[in-house]
């Protein structure tokens, strides 16, 4: 089996230009801590701004010559991981400014990128099948997450239903918009070079992929593009529809320091938080949702509605903490069941989903719904014919 590879040299670049990012500011928080610095303490915090960049521009410049020249090297999860992460946290600046630590929006296959070309496809995946399954991690997670104490819901549906899955691999601290219209693109070509007729297409998404996969329907349809008329089924598992809580809470504390004088120099390193992050708050999709405003002020939800697509079966399962059925079930740890099954006091904002197609799993946490036997019994059954009856305790409450 292949690995995915990465280059060294170009990692250590960027993480060196990070490095040297914070470093300056940092010394820009201490600075205004202390107030207006004028004389020695001035020409200080100027001198460690001015040593870090240029030291900074030194390294680069010894390092980049050296990058084509190793080449790619093979990498580890270990590794996948901590660069999802990073990305989930401050992947639109990784993004914003060429940094190669910032993860490019690839579909893969054991972590391995997919050549969107119809021999290339052909040769990368040999048995492919008709019935084409896309799965689409969450923030801060990679492709390879999806495989979790030895179960991958993707490797187990193909197993079962004959479909054939890729997984989409993405640089989730960027805006959900961006990377929804960058994948309404990559399905578009995917639909187009696959090596045999596509006969349908299933989403399967966790957590922010939700968010993503709702916006790639949406501006696909915008668009005009062709991989919709394939599209039959999108599941969501613990998809935050409607926002995550951790994320408004993150938003009041920031804005608390910026309210204190003491503490404002601070509130500067809760505006760190990435774009895919802040629209977590109430479950932005589109870009009219975060243009012109300051994403970091206070404001209410002013979320443009965005209905599910027409004629596609979709599922939304939640994951409660809750060991059994009840009136009101908690949440899995970061979303709300309510958020999770798209409903909302709006009925504008509520989702369209039968009955049959909300289930709540209980006595689990969010991760818990990668591995979860229930949660992969109601998947193969979404990806099968006719319909299975929800286990006990297993459907939404009234």
């Amino acid at each position: 089996m292949s690995r995915p590879t990465r280059n060294p040299v170009s990692d250590l670049r960027g993480v060196a230009r990070l490095a040297v990012e914070a470093t300056v500011g940092v010394a820009g928080i201490v600075e205004e801590m202390q107030g207006p610095t004028l004389g020695i303490a001035g020409l200080v915090h100027r001198g460690i701004r001015g040593t870090a960049r240029a030291v900074g521009a030194g390294v680069d410049a010894l390092l980049a010559p050296l990058a084509p020249l190793l080449g790619e090297a093979r990498t580890h999860p270990g590794m996948e991981a901590a660069l999802s992460t990073l990305n989930g946290v401050v992947g639109d600046h990784l993004a914003d400014t060429g940094n190669p630590l910032a993860i490019p929006m690839r579909l893969r296959r054991d972590g391995v990128p997919l050549d969107l070309r119809s021999q290339d496809l052909s040769a990368a995946i040999p048995g492919a099948t008709g019935k084409i399954l896309v799965l689409v991690h969450g923030s801060c997670m990679n492709d390879l997450l999806w495989r979790r104490n030895g179960h991958d819901h993707g490797e187990a549906l193909a197993r079962d239903t004959g479909c054939t899955a890729v997984y989409l691999h993405y640089d989730s601290g960027r805006h959900v918009s961006t990377n929804g219209r960058e994948l309404a693109a990559l399905l578009e070509q995917l639909v187009a070079a696959w090596p045999v007729r596509v006969r349908e297409l299933s989403l399967l998404a966790h957590s922010m992929g939700g968010l993503l996969v709702r916006s790639a329907c949406h501006q696909a349809g915008q668009e005009g593009l062709r991989w919709p008329r394939h599209l039959r089924r999108i599941a969501f598992l613990g998809t935050p529809h409607h926002g995550a809580p951790a994320e408004r809470v993150g938003n009041w504390v920031n804005r608390a320091l910026a309210a204190a004088p003491f503490a404002r120099p601070l509130a500067r390193l809760g505006r760190i938080r990435s774009a895919g992050v802040t629209d977590l708050r109430h479950g932005s999709l589109l870009d009219e949702d975060w243009e012109g405003k300051d994403r970091f002020g206070r404001g209410p939800d002013r979320r443009k509605p965005v209905p599910l697509p027409l004629g596609v079966k979709c599922l939304a399962v939640a994951a409660s903490a809750s060991k059994g059925p009840v009136a009101r079930p908690r949440g899995d740890g970061l979303v709300p069941v309510e958020s999770a099954l798209g409903r909302h006091r709006d009925p504008a904002m509520t989702l369209a989903l039968p009955r049959a197609g909300r289930v709540v799993v209980h006595g689990a946490g969010h991760l818990d719904l990668l591995d979860n036997p229930e949660v992969y019994a109601h998947l193969r059954e979404w990806m099968g014919s006719g319909r299975r009856r929800p286990a006990a305790g297993s459907e939404e409450p009234p």
